[in-house]
């Protein structure tokens, strides 16, 4: 996820992330989804692959989704890539693509960058991929969030955040709410919906 002060220098960006372990959320929904006989998932806004790699690593195929080639190409490099890795990588906005039927989609930090307009069909598209038992992990911005000011994103307060969870038995939602320092060394409140969803 990019901080919204500048996407110019998506090296530096990260450069300053490198090596951070895998999300709290992907973590939760791998506990529930390792059951899974295909595990077949789908990174939405990869990044240079933290996520991916976790997933790769417990034997998942992954299609790796950013609109960012240089992610896509440090993903590839990565040292941690395993050698047998079933990886697909789709450079392009996520809300322009589709992708196959998946038993986990992870989206973290980047569902708030889907242009609000656009924010429907995506969830939509998400839902419909998902296999029934499937696993939905990511993030969603709340009202009090710094960046809740930018037109460009997609903001919620909480009630709307969990009727989004029509379709999904909703296993963990968690409300973070800080000030912290972003990795562009940016002072910012965070106000975030943490979650881990079920299809149904």
């Amino acid at each position: 996820m990019a901080d919204r002060e500048s996407h110019a220098d998506w090296g530096a960006y990260y450069d300053a992330t490198a090596g951070r372990p895998p999300r709290q959320t992907l973590l939760w929904a791998l506990e529930r989804a390792e059951q899974s006989t295909q595990r077949r998932a789908v990174d939405l806004g990869c990044g240079d692959g933290r996520d991916t790699i976790e997933l790769l690593r417990r034997g998942w195929s992954v299609i790796a989704i950013d609109a960012e080639q240089i992610a896509l190409e440090r993903l590839m490099t990565r040292p941690d890539l395993p050698s047998a890795a079933k990886l697909t990588s789709l450079c392009g906005r996520f809300q322009d693509l589709a992708w196959p039927e998946a038993d986990l989609v992870n989206a973290s930090f980047c569902l708030p960058l889907c242009p609000p307009e656009r924010f429907s069909d995506l969830w939509q598209r998400i839902t419909g991929s998902l296999a029934r038992g499937g696993y939905f992990a990511g993030q969603l911005y709340g009202e009090r969030d710094d960046w809740a000011r930018d037109p460009a994103l997609t903001i919620f307060a909480e009630k709307g955040a969990r009727a989004l969870f029509a379709d999904y038995a909703l296993e963990r939602f968690e409300v973070e709410e800080s000030d912290a320092i972003t990795p562009r060394g940016k002072r910012k409140h965070w106000h975030i919906f943490h979650f881990v969803a079920q299809r149904i």
